[in-house]
């Protein structure tokens, strides 16, 4: 069994299920050898079915682990976190700039809470992979636009009020691999 190393989603799959392969096309035995880099790498989430990939925050010197989904199109952007009931502590969707413009610049980038559920912090990632600025707690269901405050490579949705609770301010660094 492999598990996430965060622990954050409630999720241990069989090696089969990992490469995408039905219980019933492959036992675990018959599964194809990864390491457990390329497993993890392969990690789906169970909801929305995109990759689930390892972020770290590094604030304060300290280094806060998170596994986010990473959209990969512009309607896994658009839906993002749109209808879920709950997300964990350390759970959260990253919305990279090079999936919705590939080899486009840094650029203001503007959400909005439509059909979103829970309350969430969108961090919003400057061109040096700083948080360059926070909207705490977006309204669920609101229409209003959340707006950075200057041109940036992506948005990290985490749970509503977590940023504060972690003490995340403007400057700290976010790393994250890509799927």
């Amino acid at each position: 069994m492999i598990s996430l190393k965060t622990g954050a989603f409630p999720l241990a799959v069989a090696g089969s299920m990992l490469l995408g392969l039905g219980a019933s096309a492959c036992t675990q035995a018959e599964a194809p050898a990864t390491s457990a880099a390329e497993a993890e790498a392969s990690v789906i989430h169970p909801v929305s079915g995109l990759p689930v990939v390892p972020l770290t925050i590094t604030s304060g010197g300290k280094d806060i682990l998170f596994d986010v989904e990473y959209t990969t199109d512009a309607k896994s952007e658009m839906k993002g976190l749109m209808f879920r009931q709950s997300l964990g502590p350390n759970e959260g969707m990253i919305f990279p700039n090079e999936v919705m413009s590939p080899g486009a610049p840094p650029a203001p980038r503007s959400f909005w809470m439509k059909n979103t559920v829970i309350p969430l912090d969108l961090i919003f990632i400057a061109p040096d992979s700083t948080i360059e600025s926070i909207a705490a707690n977006a309204e669920p269901y609101s229409l209003d636009p959340i707006a950075s405050q200057g041109a940036v490579i992506g948005v990290l949705e985490i749970a509503g009020g977590r940023a504060a609770e972690l003490g995340l301010q403007p400057g700290d660094k976010i790393a994250w691999e890509k799927p």
